[in-house]
């Protein structure tokens, strides 16, 4: 009964996606989205992850040929509302911001220096270890946000962790709990938070996202 909700489930959202989106369609399109899909699988699962990236490259150039303008206008959505976060969140002057095409950051293998930051990317791969890092001051922000994002996050107990994750279409995974689909949102904030001496907040914002959140 329950894969019968969740087909039905899925089978609505797409149906209404069709509708919404119906008259951007093209066959070009369906490949595209295809192609793009596949990619994220491949290297998600860690399988020809070369491979994957350039499936995720073409169909997201297939994309960009078939619907130039409505590209531009998600890419300039996505930065504006990058750019507002910033004046919300990060103090003024003392972080390191920085926008690209793709990022490949890999903070699980060697210490790394946890400070203010803000990323915005068009397709991110972010690996990130917390229980590696060193802490700059007390109180730090990570931010990471775009379009595509493949976010995988191990949250030590060594600081006070406030999240705030945010995907549209894709899904967020924490601990045992995943929430897979459209709009998905978590926030969590460690039991410990209060108590401790260095706090991290960390907030995370993708249009399509695979986000995997774990404790270690």
């Amino acid at each position: 009964m329950d894969k019968r909700k969740r087909f039905l489930a899925i089978g609505l959202i797409g149906l209404g996606l069709l509708m919404i989106f119906g008259n951007w369609l093209s066959f070009l399109t369906i490949v595209a989205l295809f192609v793009l899909g596949y990619g994220i699988y491949k290297v998600r699962q860690g399988e020809e992850v070369k491979t994957g990236y350039i499936l995720m490259a073409v169909g997201g150039g297939l994309i960009l040929l078939d619907h130039f303008m409505l590209v531009v206008a998600i890419l300039m959505v996505s930065l504006g509302l990058y750019y507002a976060k910033i004046r919300k969140t990060q103090p003024q002057g003392n972080y390191m911001q920085k926008q690209s095409i793709t990022s490949s950051i890999h903070w699980d293998r060697d210490p790394w220096t946890l400070r203010n930051t803000s990323m915005w990317h068009i397709l991110g791969e972010i690996d990130i270890d917390m229980s590696l890092s060193i802490m700059e001051g007390t109180n730090n922000i990570l931010m990471f946000q775009g379009i595509v994002g493949d976010i995988d996050l191990a949250v030590s107990e060594d600081y006070g962790v406030e999240i705030e994750a945010f995907v549209l279409f894709g899904q967020i995974e924490f601990g045992h709990d995943r929430e897979t689909g459209m709009l998905n949102r978590l926030y969590w904030k460690s039991p410990n938070y209060e108590e401790r001496d260095q706090k991290v907040k960390i907030i995370i914002s993708y249009l399509v996202g695979d986000v995997d959140i774990r404790l270690i």
